[in-house]
């Protein structure tokens, strides 16, 4: 077992320069830790943040707003600007992350346009990273913050249609989609976005939805949404969910008036959608719902209602597969999980001179998370904080209770409850 704690200077790597990252870099600085490496393989930081409209780089849509409001997606020392609206755009979130950097001087850790091809477990559990310009370093302690946003998942079906297909990942805006017939698959935010924009050009747009799912608007009452669920966290759970029902109840009324599913489930066991417009877009008749796709032949769709269109497009708004091409196609097999058995949604009981930051779907904003995350490992580090010796068992336990908690589907297989994760980081990184 590696002593990196007993090192007064440990060298620890940090994959990726994204929101996770730059947390991640930021908090173990300030604790002290500056012997920090940080490989981007971009030119600048940001990640998915950075909007390109090219298809090499997996970035927002060109009219991204974040779905958390920016009171709960902040940095706990570095509050959004003043003038930022509640739900602020992309660029203004990018802007955000690099006053952040700037403030806290983060790029003195960072070798942008560097990837790291391979990372290797060599003797005493220390990391041997084989990077892009051909050379290797060794450290004590790996971070992966390389996100979970970068390889697309596609339906079984994909290579049937004859037509225009492509991922949600590769719609940057909806130019060349005018006078179309195109059909979104998935009522994800990605799905929803899609099929907002699309609707504002093409001819037609249908958007098929497989299984039910709350699509929640973003303000109650004249506020943001998740400011008000965030004040129902003291409730006891089914007093919460039917509180939470009657809201979007008030909000939305009945999912089936609008030709949806009705979930029978309350909104905390799903990743919810929070859009504002395409509920409207349905009522207004520029999106039409669908059932699920059954097969496809040529470019006619089939349904599992029977029904059957034609389409000059199709989007795959199916998410995206958990990746780390780093460490080999046989280190980790999460692709396709439902499971993930990880400590804290963080530390691999086999390796434990390794953690993932930001490799969580909370049901709020991620780098608020990411932070905590950081201040653990740090604690970690120093030698005042030790990983539980029956971590096995505690990391299949937290697997085993995702799958219970939320609905079974690599959708949520790295699904948390923002508030009660972010308490539980909290209070062991101060204890």
């Amino acid at each position: 077992m590696s002593n990196f704690h007993d090192s007064p200077s440990p060298r620890i790597a940090v994959i990726g320069a994204g929101c996770s990252g730059l947390a991640a870099l930021k908090v173990l600085a300030e604790m002290g830790f500056h012997n920090l490496v940080c490989f981007e393989k971009n030119n600048q930081i940001g990640g998915n943040w950075v909007y390109t409209a090219g298809e090499g780089h997996s970035s927002v849509c060109e009219t991204t707003h974040i779905i958390s409001s920016k009171w709960l997606s902040r940095f706990s020392d570095f509050p959004m600007p003043h003038d930022y609206p509640d739900y602020p755009s992309h660029q203004q979130v990018l802007a955000y992350f690099q006053q952040y950097a700037q403030k806290f001087e983060l790029e003195r850790f960072i070798r942008f346009n560097i990837t790291v091809v391979q990372a290797e477990k060599i003797a005493n559990e220390r990391w041997n990273l084989s990077l892009s310009d051909g050379s290797s370093e060794v450290f004590d302690f790996l971070l992966v913050a390389n996100g979970h946003h970068s390889v697309p998942r596609h339906p079984a079906w994909a290579g049937d249609f004859k037509g225009q297909y492509f991922h949600s990942q590769q719609f940057k805006n909806n130019r060349g989609l005018e006078g179309k017939r195109v059909l979104v698959i998935g009522a994800g935010n990605s799905g929803c976005d899609c099929a907002v924009e699309a609707s504002r050009v093409a001819r037609q747009v249908d958007i098929s939805v497989r299984s039910p799912q709350y699509i929640i608007p973003k303000f109650f009452l004249g506020k943001p949404t998740d400011t008000f669920a965030a004040g129902t966290q003291w409730l006891p759970a089914p007093i919460k969910n039917m509180l939470h029902r009657l809201v979007v109840f008030l909000q939305v009324g009945k999912y089936t008036d609008y030709g949806l599913p009705q979930p029978g489930f309350p909104p905390t066991r799903s990743h919810p959608t929070v859009n504002a417009e395409l509920l409207d877009k349905i009522r207004h008749g520029k999106v039409k719902p669908r059932p699920g796709v059954t097969h496809i032949e040529g470019q006619t769709v089939h349904f599992s209602d029977g029904s059957s269109v034609d389409y000059d497009t199709i989007i795959a708004a199916t998410g995206y597969k958990i990746s780390t091409p780093f460490l080999g196609p046989n280190f980790l097999e999460w692709e396709d999980a439902t499971n993930v058995p990880l400590y804290l949604r963080m530390f691999h009981p086999e390796h434990k001179t390794m953690a993932f930051i930001g490799l969580v779907q909370p049901q709020g904003s991620v780098w608020p998370l990411s932070e905590a995350q950081a201040q653990l490992v740090g604690r970690l580090l120093k030698g005042s904080w030790q990983l539980p010796a029956d971590l096995h068992a505690l990391a299949h336990a937290e697997g085993m209770a995702i799958e219970k908690e939320f609905l079974k589907s690599p959708r949520h297989a790295i699904e948390v409850h923002f508030h009660p994760y972010l308490r539980k980081l909290q209070r062991l990184a101060t204890a």
